[in-house]
């Protein structure tokens, strides 16, 4: 029975008559859906938030949910990566925090411009005090998400905005680049990686655009 089964396998077709070329991620079928999603994820994100704006029912509880629901997201998506491309945890863990450094910064200057440009109190630099909840949503959800918001968060938005600096004029310097090398843009590179099958660079895709972008955004920020 074994020589049957070697002599079958013997006639399985192969690259150049030698033994089947190794899959580059063995076990990894769905990589390549995996890293659309991602994509896919980043616009919905953004559209939400905007529709809110738009019919002019912004949340407190949505504001918070975004930030707690974006770091449970990215911190699923980075362990699967982490274990799937069988990354050391403290890799995982260093990838996780840069990303949502760049998350902070992002949400520092979109939160400036805005409140800049119209006025909107919904989302602030410093979130240590219970706002009050819009009519359409319960006071006590608010209450709830916003003492998570502070015990998870709060220490991510003094430490960008000890790091920021007085800024640019109008921001736009930095919203831009924030935001235009930021985690939707990456997930479209994440994508063509796993489409060339070069996810083994992913680490260095984050950690090398991340600290590009602090670096580029804090210097300009402080030239002003």
């Amino acid at each position: 029975m074994k020589h049957f089964q070697v002599e079958k396998w013997k006639k399985l077709p192969t690259v150049g008559g030698g033994i089947p070329p190794p899959t580059p991620y063995p076990h990894r079928s769905l990589l390549l859906e995996s890293c659309f999603l991602l994509i896919l994820k980043g616009i919905l994100d953004a559209v939400d938030g905007e529709l809110a704006r738009i019919r002019e029912r912004p949340s407190h509880v949505g504001r918070y949910w975004d930030t707690v629901a974006d770091t449970i997201g990215l911190i699923a998506v980075m362990w699967a990566f982490g274990t799937v491309l069988e990354w050391k945890i403290a890799l995982t863990s260093i990838l996780i925090l840069s990303i949502l450094l760049q998350y902070s910064f992002f949400n520092h200057f979109s939160i400036l411009v805005r409140v800049l440009g119209s006025g909107d109190s919904t989302s602030r630099i410093d979130e240590r005090v219970r706002p009050v909840a819009q009519p359409w949503e319960s006071q006590t959800m608010v209450n709830v998400f916003h003492t998570i918001y502070v015990i998870f968060f709060s220490w991510q938005d003094s430490l960008v905005s000890k790091l920021s600096g007085k800024g640019s004029k109008n921001l736009r310097f930095e919203l831009t680049v924030s935001s235009f090398l930021g985690y939707g843009m990456q997930s479209i590179v994440i994508f063509f990686l796993a489409l060339t099958q070069n996810l083994d660079a992913l680490p260095h895709l984050v950690l090398g655009v991340n600290g590009f972008l602090v670096v580029l955004v804090l210097i300009r920020s402080r030239l002003g």
